[in-house]
């Protein structure tokens, strides 16, 4: 094989909020040649995650990216040559291959082979990806959502929060969105099927949860903290279960914010409230996987895409979708 030149996205410095294109920088080098137990792999998609702001600001984070290093993603990619056991040229996979255009990787970096032929490839990185997985996985492990029961999602447009809504309004549930825009209020009603949709930045948010969930909020798939998790809260009803998810709504936590104590609201309803990190969850991620393309394929589950062209878009995607402008999985085609 001819020397191949790679464009890669490395981090330069830690944000001191949301990061920025000033917190990466693009470099041209050339691909290392693929030795014994590795993989090569041309990317064709790449993920950008809410998440990537705690990577990027934390040292300590879960999942911390250190400085000079490629931008840890998920992407979808072909395989281009393979010295590794059962992986051929070729073969289309999803796992962690960074912001760039090829990854020499171990199998170890995959996370699954993407055999479908009737599915579209991107689907891999969102609906049938971490956010769809994400969003059916804390749903019943630890949402539980009974049929009649009501489950209040924030950021219920995006990639985790729109999957949340359509899998709890299958099961019987009453569903409130919370999000940020009047197209995404429409597309939460239109496509994703919410019963009621509240918008956080025009409207009261307690009154209007207080007339949208009379009985009372079961389910709380917690997308944001902050001011919007706080208008919720004392909407808890007895037994209510509390899913944190993510952050999104905190720009910074050093120091870390101080809000009202939730503890009053856990304590008489009886409540419970517990963190989600899907890669403690990968032993069952192939099963969600299935039952979610078994919903794509029978027209019972909706997405939305949020796409933009070429490796350079990369380092502006996570503040644009901290700004809010993605509807539906925000993604970067190569």
């Amino acid at each position: 094989m001819n020397p191949l030149n790679n464009e890669v996205i490395r981090v330069v410095s830690r944000p001191e909020a949301i990061p920025t294109a000033a917190n990466f920088r693009k470099d041209t080098q050339a691909v290392p040649a693929v030795e014994a137990g590795q993989i090569l792999v041309r990317n064709e998609w790449l993920s950008v995650e809410p998440a990537m702001r705690g990577w990027l600001a934390d040292a300590n984070n879960y999942s911390s990216v250190g400085i000079g290093e490629v931008m840890r993603s998920l992407c979808v990619g072909t395989v281009v040559a393979s010295q590794a056991e059962g992986y051929t040229e070729g073969d289309r996979l999803m796992g962690w291959f960074g912001w760039q255009q090829y990854a020499v990787v171990q199998p170890s970096a995959v996370v699954q082979k993407i055999t479908a032929t009737d599915i579209p490839p991107s689907l891999y990185l969102g609906v049938l990806g971490i956010n769809g997985v994400t969003a059916a996985t804390a749903l019943h492990t630890i949402g539980a959502p009974k049929r009649g029961e009501t489950v209040v999602v924030s950021t219920a447009a995006g990639g985790v929060g729109s999957c949340v809504g359509q899998l709890a309004k299958a099961l019987g549930c009453r569903t409130v969105g919370l999000t940020s825009t009047p197209e995404k209020v429409r597309a939460c009603y239109e496509q994703f099927g919410y019963d009621h949709v509240i918008n956080y930045k025009t409207d009261d948010i307690a009154g209007a949860l207080q007339d949208a969930c009379p009985d009372g909020v079961d389910v709380y798939f917690d997308n944001t903290a902050g001011l919007i998790s706080d208008a919720v809260m004392p909407q808890l009803a007895i037994g209510a279960r509390v899913i944190v998810c993510g952050t999104a709504s905190i720009s910074k936590w050093d120091p870390v914010p101080m809000g009202p104590r939730v503890e009053r609201f856990l304590l008489t309803r009886r409540a419970r409230m517990q963190g989600f990190i899907l890669f403690d969850h990968m032993d069952t991620y192939a099963t969600y996987v299935n039952q979610l393309e078994a919903l794509i394929r029978a027209g019972k589950l909706t997405y939305r895409e949020h796409i933009s062209d070429g490796l350079d878009s990369a380092m502006h995607a996570i503040e644009e979708l901290y700004r809010g402008e993605n509807l539906g999985k925000r993604l970067i085609r190569l």
